[in-house]
């Protein structure tokens, strides 16, 4: 990642962070007015506003049809194992009716041919085909391994709405969001690998979790007529070297 591309993304945020968050009497706040907040140009102030406005949240296309489909995949009991685990599936409709790769693209988009968002996924690595031709996930999120825009989108997505909590909760708005962190600086890298494993066990259980209840309450909120609000609940697992080792040093665990 160049550093022009990071610069254009943290004005982003600044902007998108400002005007959601820093109105007068409702009212948006003047390109001006952020800009002496933010310390970004107006000019790019006003360029930036208007390019969020055009994109919305700018999800290409392959990444929003995907996440339908995983989160749909990993959170309806017919698509799932007795031990909560995405099942394999057949392709077509007429090799598993209800439970096939066919019926799950359709009830998402049924303007778009399964075999397309097959030919994708393997292409980006979020699928592969066994044995028998069924269609199997390799992750249990919408994750390509390959694809730039797709890995770009989602480091973009989620350093936002990370900041964006980050800075509500470092000026004091309320109500708080969650955003904490468990750190220690002397560990081995036998424990490391351990605590890695355990994070991803425990880290993927949650966002299961939360998906099947979102996708649940989603279901009954289409009935309603009320405003309607976006979340991201996510976890993230780093290390490196220590730059200084303190045997015996305390954890450290950020409050909101």
């Amino acid at each position: 990642m160049t550093y022009p591309y990071l610069t254009e993304l943290l004005k982003s945020i600044f902007v998108d962070v400002a005007e959601a968050e820093f109105r007068l009497d409702t009212k948006p706040p003047t390109d001006s007015r952020i800009s002496v907040m933010t310390g970004v140009h107006r000019k790019d102030v006003s360029r930036l506003r208007t390019e969020l406005r055009e994109t919305s949240d700018g999800m290409p296309d392959v990444v929003s049809l995907g996440a339908q489909l995983v989160a749909l995949w990993l959170g309806t009991p017919r698509y799932l194992d007795n031990d909560g685990n995405p099942l394999p599936l057949p392709r077509f409709a007429s090799e598993g009716g209800e439970q096939s790769f066919e019926t799950l693209v359709a009830s998402v988009n049924s303007d778009i041919r399964s075999r397309v968002v097959l030919d994708e996924w393997l292409r980006l690595g979020v699928a592969h085909l066994d044995d028998s031709s069924h269609v199997c996930l390799n992750t249990s999120a919408f994750v390509p391994s390959a694809g730039f825009d797709e890995k770009a989108f989602y480091l973009g997505h989620n350093l936002h709405d990370h900041a964006a909590a980050a800075t509500r909760n470092l000026l004091g708005l309320q109500p708080p969001f969650l955003e904490r962190s468990v750190q220690y600086d002397a560990l081995s890298l036998e424990s490391i690998a351990q605590l890695s494993a355990q994070t991803r066990e425990a880290g993927m259980k949650a966002l299961l979790d939360i998906n099947q209840s979102a996708l649940e309450l989603e279901r009954q909120d289409a009935q309603r007529q009320v405003a309607r609000q976006r979340m991201t609940f996510g976890v993230y697992f780093y290390t490196e070297p220590a730059e200084s080792v303190d045997i015996g040093a305390a954890p450290t665990t950020p409050q909101p």
